[in-house]
């Protein structure tokens, strides 16, 4: 297991320690204190709960190598994960807007005050995580950590909403105040799910990475000694690393023991220049004067073709 995912790993747990404490403290916060945004927003942080073991297993069995079963690793164990988590979100919005419109509808006591101090609390807790945990996730490129911390989030926006309605409650003497926030809260609640969904179905359906990293790869490879040109470089996703399928052409004449002195070359170049990648498959062409080149944007890159 990388550094890496031992982090994301660290982070998660320390994110599922916190949910459980969150969740007994805001739904007793909330029953007591007669404060049913509370109470929704405990619903959201035992989501939460599920959400933090997801990741912790999804990164786990991620950083697993590659085996007979599994000869492309288990990489894809991760953005499952994070498409996992995501629809969790959207689940927890539509129970807090069910929770949210049946306590409108039903009169009920007013918020007790103190109550406004958990909500406060909890929203420094939380962002704070989120914050912590957020970039975590751009260090390491994880959607599943992303996704996480976006739970965070959705945690202390909820818990801020809670502590709108409850105060606009106890101000206007209004009970239904913080039922009326629990449900804007759960539609922010959904709009989060729907962002972090979307990367970890790019990761399912093996979306390209960034533009640069293709170019860092294919500019690693056109630095290697014998190599004439370069074509059909693919890159795609396998949890927080990359696999890199390329074609490189070199002179027909060469033998094949030195073809494949090339391609390990090629291979080491370009591990070296992205460590993030797993593998690197080099297949060796003949180079052809008529072959169709695949040019890099950069300037700096293109000048390495000749």
């Amino acid at each position: 297991m990388n550094r890496a995912t031992s982090r994301s790993i660290r982070w998660a747990q320390a994110g599922l320690l916190v949910n459980a404490i969150l969740v007994l403290v805001k739904l007793i916060a909330g029953i007591v204190g007669h404060a049913n945004a509370l109470v929704a927003d405990a619903v959201e942080s035992s989501a939460d709960i599920f959400s933090s073991i997801i990741v912790w297993m999804g990164l786990s069995i991620a950083a697993k190598p590659a085996d007979e079963d599994h000869p492309y690793g288990h990489g894809k164990a991760e953005p499952l994960a994070a498409a996992i988590v995501s629809l969790m979100l959207l689940g927890a919005a539509i129970g807090i807007s069910i929770m949210a419109i049946r306590e409108i509808i039903t009169p009920h006591h007013l918020p007790s005050p103190w109550t406004l101090f958990v909500a406060a609390g909890v929203i420094l807790l939380k962002e704070g995580l989120y914050q912590r945990v957020s970039r975590v996730g751009r260090e390491v490129g994880s959607t599943v950590v992303a996704a996480d911390a976006w739970h965070h989030r959705a945690d202390a926006i909820s818990s801020l909403a809670a502590f709108i309605g409850i105060s606009i409650a106890l101000w206007q003497r209004w009970p239904a105040a913080d039922d009326w926030a629990a449900l804007v809260a759960a539609m922010l609640v959904a709009i989060n799910g729907i962002r972090t969904l979307r990367p970890a179905i790019s990761g399912l359906m093996d979306e390209a990475p960034d533009r640069t990293v293709k170019e860092t790869a294919l500019r690693a490879a056109l630095t290697v000694p014998g190599v004439r040109h370069v074509e059909n470089l693919n890159l795609r996703a396998s949890g927080l690393g990359f696999y890199v399928d390329l074609h490189v052409q070199a002179d027909p004449a060469m033998s094949l023991e030195d073809a494949h002195e090339i391609a390990s070359r090629v291979k080491y170049a370009i591990l070296d220049a992205l460590p993030s990648v797993v593998n690197v498959l080099v297949h060796m062409e003949p180079f052809r004067e008529e072959s169709t080149i695949e040019k890099p944007t950069s300037h700096a890159a293109a000048g390495l073709i000749r």
